[in-house]
């Protein structure tokens, strides 16, 4: 694929050439173009690196291609694609070549050394959240996941923490959609309590959205499971009224906190005249990273995996040599018409499990 027409390579170049690969044409280039644009916002600055735009059409094949023009156009780090398949697909044509990928996907299965996943993961949410709960002196959490990836990434992650943390294996059971299989989910967890006892468990977390969230907090209730002693948490997508979160008033959940996307949303508004979309918060940060290992001449896995971390626009993350990429995440509370922040995110510290 050639190079986007409009799309002009940005920076000085005194750091070397990166590449940005983006779906800007197809039905992702809606997702494509706003991203392109906060990496070129961030790269507007003396001493940045040249930016090479290469268009991926939003298919895994394309992604691959594109992957190959950037290494052979010399760029030392890749930014993006998107998505979880054309992540796969990128990851054999830059290891080939020895360079680094800071991908946005969110999957956590396509880590790896020398491919970082950006993207807000499932794992690293459940993570802050298990921090959360030891703070708070809770009891086990146990898990009442959608059977889907992301409620499996959920349990996954839950279940690899309470391992590294020397704890027992947590109770997770995976549920279908609908009040039944809730239901039965929800039953199954009350036979593990003993009447006149506290509950073996000290939070309960979740992972669907929805008229699922009425159901599950129904159930809660004719199952005599008291929501104020047992603390229920759930993922990011909670923030948003429209998830039905307001059914569990008084949840908590973990996602980066908005009050540290300011600057961009100011810096990004002044140049096109609208707000940011959340996504390109990974394209900037992307772009950021390599701005400033370039003008150290670092911008290697070296660089890269540097144990301080990087203060981004969602907060403070690391970058581990195995791929994993851990997160400073602030915990929130569903409150009827809002989420409240209760706890700050973290800044340069090891997450448990990680």
């Amino acid at each position: 694929m050639n190079q986007v027409p409009g799309a002009a390579p940005v920076g000085g170049g005194e750091g070397g050439q990166i590449a940005i690969l983006l779906p800007l044409s197809g039905k992702l280039a809606d997702i494509g173009k706003p991203m392109l644009r906060a990496a070129q916002l961030s790269l507007s600055v003396p001493g940045s690196p040249v930016l090479i735009v290469k268009d991926t059409g939003g298919t895994p094949a394309g992604a691959a291609q594109a992957a190959q023009e950037a290494i052979e156009a010399g760029a030392k780090l890749i930014l993006g694609p998107v998505t979880s398949p054309e992540t796969v697909q990128v990851a054999p044509v830059t290891k080939r070549a020895g360079v680094p990928v800071l991908a946005f996907t969110n999957d956590q299965a396509q880590s790896q050394p020398g491919v970082w996943t950006l993207g807000i993961s499932p794992g690293q949410q459940v993570r802050r959240l298990w921090e959360a709960m030891r703070e708070a002196g809770s009891a086990p959490i146990v898990a009442l996941l959608p059977d889907n990836d992301f409620g499996k990434a959920m349990g996954d992650e839950l279940t690899r923490i309470a391992a590294a943390e020397s704890q027992p294996a947590p109770f997770v059971r995976l549920h279908g959609p609908g009040k039944d299989s809730i239901t039965s989910a929800v039953n199954e967890l009350a036979g593990m309590m003993v009447a006149d006892q506290p509950p073996p468990f000290g939070a309960i977390l979740l992972g669907t959205t929805g008229n699922d969230l009425k159901v599950f907090a129904k159930a809660f209730a004719d199952a005599k499971i008291d929501r104020t002693k047992t603390r229920i948490l759930g993922p990011a997508l909670w923030v948003e009224p429209a998830s039905g979160s307001a059914a569990l008033t008084g949840a908590w959940f973990a996602m980066p906190d908005p009050d540290t996307r300011r600057d961009l949303i100011r810096d990004y508004m002044a140049k096109y005249k609208e707000a940011p979309p959340p996504r390109v918060d990974l394209a900037h940060d992307a772009a950021s990273i390599a701005r400033v290992l370039a003008a150290q001449g670092r911008m290697n896995a070296s660089g890269l995996t540097l144990p301080a971390g990087f203060s981004g626009v969602d907060g403070w993350f690391g970058l581990s040599v195995d791929g994993q990429v851990r997160r400073g995440l602030a915990v929130f509370r569903v409150d009827k018409t809002r989420a409240t922040k209760i706890g700050e995110a973290p800044a340069g510290v090891v997450i448990p499990g990680s």
